[in-house]
């Protein structure tokens, strides 16, 4: 198998079936013969778990920006060290719930620090390594949350409507920005049309991974 593996993203608001798709998309990947590591951000490994509990504990709703850029960038160094880096060079593919995109979108564009130094400080926690490609599963703020109603709600999703707006805008921006890694996904459709949709946007890259064993 190729010795880079391949590379998968899963990125947008709280809501939106990130989880949900990333189980779909790794039993669609295995279909194909492939091992598949999935991950999730902040979390996946025992520091990157510690660290969630602080960043999502409504205790901390005062925490600065700078402090959440620091702390998710840790995270996201002990995940990509542990889980992400290793897994990518056994050759396998990688689908992770949520990564760098995620701080672009709630630290820079929401939450307001500079862009360039959230981009420079988590491209060194990742070794440069972006993903092969980013699904952004887009829906309204209002709904996203509406869907997460019935959960316990955590420090960031306790933020201001006004917020997540500005994190949409800012993963839409995104998308414009890198449309040769960032595919935008209607996460308003049901679910199965979602999984649909992004199956059929990465099975071409995943069959030549496939292929690629047989050589």
């Amino acid at each position: 198998m190729n010795r880079r593996g391949y590379f998968i993203s899963l990125e947008g608001p709280d809501g939106a079936g990130k989880t949900t798709q990333q189980e779909i998309l790794a039993q669609a990947v295995r279909s194909l013969g492939l091992t598949v590591t999935c991950t999730r951000e902040p979390g996946g490994t025992a520091l990157g778990d510690a660290v969630r509990t602080i960043l999502l504990n409504p205790a901390y709703r005062n925490m600065t920006i700078l402090s959440e850029v620091f702390l998710y960038a840790a995270a996201r160094a002990q995940g990509y060290r542990e889980i992400i880096g290793p897994a990518l060079q056994r050759g396998e593919v990688v689908i992770s719930d949520r990564y760098l995109d995620s701080s672009l979108a709630y630290q820079a564009y929401a939450g307001g620090a500079d862009e360039n130094f959230v981009l420079g400080v988590n491209l060194k926690a990742i070794e440069q390594r972006l993903p092969d490609r980013t699904f952004l599963l887009d829906l309204p703020p209002q709904d996203g949350l509406a869907r997460r109603a019935a959960c316990h709600r955590d420090r960031m999703e306790l933020k201001p409507l006004e917020f997540h707006r500005r994190v949409r805008e800012g993963f839409l921006l995104l998308a414009t920005r890198f449309p040769e890694r960032i595919t935008v996904v209607d996460a308003a459709l049901p679910e199965d049309e979602v999984a649909d949709f992004i199956w059929r946007q990465c099975r071409p890259d995943l069959q030549s991974l496939t292929d690629s064993t047989s050589l």
